[in-house]
């Protein structure tokens, strides 16, 4: 018997497999790509925003109150926000304006009609907006 075995330090157990342990079984591990949604929860917020803002699109749309010219913005929503599922570049640029717009959008209305229900979306974009420009996002897009 060799002195490692003695002393116990060269036991084989799972997660140390840089020691020459046996790496963890393969049911155990997360994807490459649910690792990288999980270190990014600020990115599937904002998809999760640009869905909703489709749906309220189309819903005004179906009602009468939006002209359905809207519809394609709606559709740019939904390819941003699927595309920034899936880490795309194009789809953070397209998302990136889309926030911008709308930034300026709910200030202006705030400023025109002083609702409060503008200017909390306008600092949610605003939110959205420093996120989405922060170098370790871009660093994380293909």
């Amino acid at each position: 018997m060799n002195q490692e075995r003695k002393s116990g330090q060269g036991k084989s157990t799972p997660g140390n497999a840089a020691e020459g342990g046996a790496p963890e079984p393969a049911g155990k591990l997360v994807p490459p790509a649910q690792q990288q949604v999980l270190t990014m929860p600020g990115l599937m917020a904002i998809a999760v925003y640009m869905l909703w803002l489709a749906a309220f699109i189309v819903y005004g749309v179906v009602r009468g109150r939006i002209q359905a010219v809207y519809l394609v913005v709606s559709a740019l929503f939904i390819a941003a926000s699927f595309g920034l599922t899936l880490f795309l570049r194009w789809a953070w640029a397209l998302a990136l304006a889309a926030v911008l717009l709308l930034l300026s959008l709910f200030f202006y209305r705030y400023s025109i009609h002083h609702e409060p229900a503008s200017l909390a979306q306008g600092l949610l974009n605003l939110v959205f907006f420093l996120y989405l420009v922060r170098t370790e996002v871009r660093s994380k897009l293909r």
